[in-house]
Parts: structure tokens; C-alpha cells; sequence
């Protein structure tokens, strides 16, 4: 019997015993599914796109930190922000997230001016703005501390509170308060009885700062007195801050102010003829009795004219105290000339940055004036402002009592020097201020007669 050949049995892993009676297990890849249901595709896409979104809009995110924090390292800081310290200026500043947005640059104004020139009227159409913040004569308290300064040796310290003024920086006030290192409070400041902001709300709750009209000094003075800091808070809010002043006497005085990039500052030169403000001098003599001195100290005396005389009329105390009272005059007509020539050839600090507003324009076109003052300014003017404007100017009034705003025929008095001042004080004022005149369109008379003849007009083009 023939031997048969082995055969070898293949037996594939899946089958081998693994002992205890156990087999390996088979795998079969199940086939794949189709879903059958669209809908869930899509809502898994959609899923995606918003990861994919929300990845985008934080790397987008993440650069517009880096470029904040570039800028805050290497731009120059306002005066007003705290400098971070080296130390932590590399790393993103989360603020920027919580700031407001950006809004145009403050507009800063000086409305540069003399006395008796019509300011205080033209200062209260700024006062009666809702969206200004006004304050009236802050250097009255230069000049009041420093008594009997010259008026041109305070020009430096009244400028340096300027400087400080646009800033919204009251502390400069302590400086020049009475008595000194006293804490001046909000009714402290000169003109506050008069002050919008002061007597409106929250200071004071008597007014409203955007209901226009004149406010009642009687009712300011009972108004809270608050400290000087809740003043610059309020301050701080406002995108327009606008300084009436009569005691800057030259516009190149401002020009270290007008030059420095932080501050947007434009002036606006109010003018009145000199008859006219010769004539509002000696009625308010009184009231200007240390003001006048302080200016007539600041006379050169070999640029001093003598006092013209009329050999035939004898002179009396009361010619002698009016005289006075116009020969400060010739300082401020100079330096207003000064400031005149300068704005016929201005220099890069203050082209598009100044403005010549004469009052006799005021008065006899108030809302014509108005609109141009405030499109100078970049500002829009309301329908209120107007009309209170023209109502302040066609007034029945003919009252002469100096330093009080009221409705009044302003034309009136506007011309109220050619019938009131003699002739001796009219060629007295046009020989102080010729130049002056010259350039602001104000012809000189050459009789008594044609002084008084109401029907000819004394004024011609502005040059300036």
C-alpha cells in the first residue's frame, strides 16, 4: 500500500485556536453610509462657517490691539492722558475697546478785543450757545492781583492762563485768588452770576444750558457754590470752549498759543470805531478807573502825543478826568494796529485762524455776522441764537448804563458818540488811532458839522 503524500492544510489566523476554544475575531469593513437626510449636512457646514468666521474676527482683532498699541508707544501723549511707563507700554492697551469714537478736534477761541468795544454782547451770543462753554474775563483776576501793574508786563501771565484755561486746568485761579492759597469756588470766578454753564444745570438747576436766554444775576448768585473741579469736568464735556477777553492787547502775544499743535485756537478780532468806543470810556469812567491806569503806565513817552487843546475854551476838571479816560487809548490803538499789520501779511500760525468782526457790522446785520462767525468756526448756528440775536439789537432801549447786556436800539447807539462827544475829543481819539481806523474802514470828519449829519455814513470797506 502505496504511502500517500502530505498534503499541508492552510489554515487562515481567523480560524486558529487561540486557546480556550477562542477563535480570533473577523473584522469586515462595513460599507460606507450615504446619509439620506440633507439637512444635517448642512447645519454641520454652517457649524463650520461660523468657527471659520469667529477665527477671522479674532485674528482680526488680535492686529487692530497690536497697531493701538504701536500708536500709543510711539505717538506723543496729550497733556491730559497718563503715560504708561516703559515697563508695560509693550503690552496691547484693552482701552482702546472702551473709548468713544473719535470726534473732530476741540475748537478753541479767543475773542481778542478792548474795552467798551461791544464785547460784552457779542461774548453772550457765544454764552447762549448750548454746545459752547464761555467764560468771560478769566484775567480780570491778573490784573486785579497784580494792581498796579503795567498792562504790558501782565501779557505773559495772562497768556500762561490761557494756556492753562483751554486745557480745562482751573487751578491756575488759585494762583491770583484774594486771599492768596484760598480755594476758589465756582461763584468766585468773574462774570459767574452771568455764566451759562455756572447757573444751568448740574451746577445750578435755575436754567437750562439748551434753552436760550439771558440768565437773571439775582438768581445765579443763589446757585451752590461747587469746587473748582466739578467746573473742569464740565469743561471737559464740551467740544467748543470760547474766552472773551479785553486785557490781551496784541494778537502776536498769542502766537506761542496758536503755534502749539495740541491747541486748535482761532481769534476773532472785534473792533468798534474809536469815536464810539472814546465815547463809552467817559461814561464808564468810573468803572475803569484802575484798568485805564494800568494802561496808561504802559505809554511810551516818546511816542506820547500831547492833549490837543482849544485855546478858546478853558478846560475844566471834568475835561481833564475825560481826557483820561481816552488817553489809554493810545495804547490800545497801537497794539491794535500791531495786531492789523500782522493780519495783512500773516504768518503760517495764524492764516486761517483769524477773523476781523467790526461791531458796527453786528448791529446792523446780526444774523448775516452771525452765520459767518460761526462757519469761520466750523460751527452751525440755530434758529434760537438768531432770533435772540436780533432781539438784542432792535430793542426800544436807549439805556447807556455800561457793563449790562440788554435788548437795545443798537444802530442807535452805535452812532451816539457824533451827537454826544465834542469835537476837540473826536480829533483827539482819531489822532490816537488813525492808523487803526485806516485800516478797519472808519473815516475821520473835518467839521463839526459834518460830525453831527447823521445822514452821511463815517464808514467804508474793511481792508482787513
Amino acid at each position: 500500500m502505496k504511502n500517500k503524500p502530505y498534503q499541508l492544510k492552510f489554515t487562515p489566523p481567523w480560524e486558529k485556536d487561540v486557546g480556550f476554544g477562542r477563535r480570533h475575531k473577523m473584522y469586515v469593513r462595513k460599507p460606507t453610509k450615504i446619509i439620506a437626510n440633507p439637512g444635517v449636512v448642512m447645519k454641520v457646514l454652517r457649524r463650520k462657517k461660523i468657527f471659520i468666521f469667529l477665527a477671522y474676527f479674532l485674528l482680526v482683532a488680535l492686529t487692530m490691539l497690536n497697531l493701538a498699541n504701536y500708536r500709543w508707544t510711539k505717538e506723543p501723549q496729550q497733556c491730559n492722558h497718563e503715560v504708561q511707563s516703559g515697563r508695560f507700554q509693550s503690552t496691547p492697551d484693552l482701552r482702546f475697546l472702551f473709548k468713544d469714537p473719535p470726534t473732530r478736534p476741540r475748537q478753541l477761541v479767543y475773542v481778542l478785543t478792548t474795552w467798551r468795544s461791544g464785547s460784552s454782547f457779542f461774548g453772550e451770543l457765544f454764552n447762549q450757545n448750548p454746545d459752547v462753554f464761555f467764560l468771560y474775563e478769566p484775567m480780570w483776576h491778573i490784573w486785579q492781583k497784580l494792581y498796579p501793574g503795567d498792562a504790558v508786563s501782565l501779557q505773559g501771565a495772562a497768556r500762561d492762563m490761557l494756556n492753562s484755561l483751554y486745557r480745562c486746568d482751573f487751578s491756575v485761579f488759585s494762583l491770583y485768588s484774594t486771599p492768596s492759597g484760598k480755594n476758589l469756588t465756582t461763584l468766585g470766578i468773574f462774570g459767574s452770576v452771568y455764566n451759562k454753564v455756572i447757573c444751568s444745570y448740574p451746577l445750578c438747576s435755575a436754567y437750562r444750558k439748551d434753552v436760550v436766554g439771558m440768565v437773571d444775576e439775582n438768581v445765579c448768585k443763589k446757585c451752590p457754590s461747587h469746587n473748582i473741579q466739578f467746573l473742569e469736568e464740565q469743561c471737559l464735556k464740551y467740544d467748543t470752549i470760547v474766552i472773551k477777553g479785553v486785557r490781551i492787547l496784541d494778537i502776536n502775544i498769542l502766537a506761542p498759543l496758536m503755534e502749539d499743535p495740541s491747541l486748535n485756537l482761532k481769534v476773532i478780532h472785534l473792533v468798534r470805531d474809536p469815536r464810539a468806543v472814546a465815547n463809552s470810556k467817559i461814561k464808564s469812567k468810573h468803572g475803569l478807573i484802575r484798568e485805564n491806569m494800568q494802561v496808561v503806565r504802559s505809554r511810551d513817552p516818546k511816542a506820547r502825543h500831547p492833549p490837543l487843546t482849544d485855546p478858546n475854551q478853558k478846560q475844566n476838571r471834568k475835561d481833564s478826568s475825560d481826557y483820561h479816560s481816552v488817553s489809554a487809548m493810545e495804547v490800545t490803538c497801537d497794539h491794535m494796529y500791531r495786531t492789523l499789520k500782522t493780519a495783512l501779511d500773516p504768518p503760517s500760525w495764524l492764516k486761517g485762524k483769524y477773523m476781523t468782526v467790526r461791531y458796527e457790522d453786528l448791529v446792523d446785520n446780526p444774523v448775516k455776522t452771525l452765520r459767518s462767525v460761526h462757519q469761520f468756526l466750523n460751527m452751525t448756528t440755530s434758529r434760537d441764537l438768531e432770533v435772540f440775536a436780533m432781539n438784542m439789537t432792535s430793542g426800544t432801549s436807549d439805556t447807556s448804563q455800561p457793563f449790562l447786556v440788554s435788548s437795545r436800539n443798537a444802530t442807535r447807539a452805535a452812532n451816539a458818540w457824533r451827537t454826544v462827544l465834542s469835537y476837540q475829543q473826536i480829533r483827539q481819539a482819531e489822532e490816537y488811532c488813525s492808523q487803526a481806523m485806516s485800516l478797519l474802514g472808519y473815516l475821520r470828519v473835518r467839521s463839526p458839522a459834518e460830525a453831527k449829519d447823521l445822514s452821511k455814513s463815517l464808514m467804508t470797506r474793511l481792508r482787513v
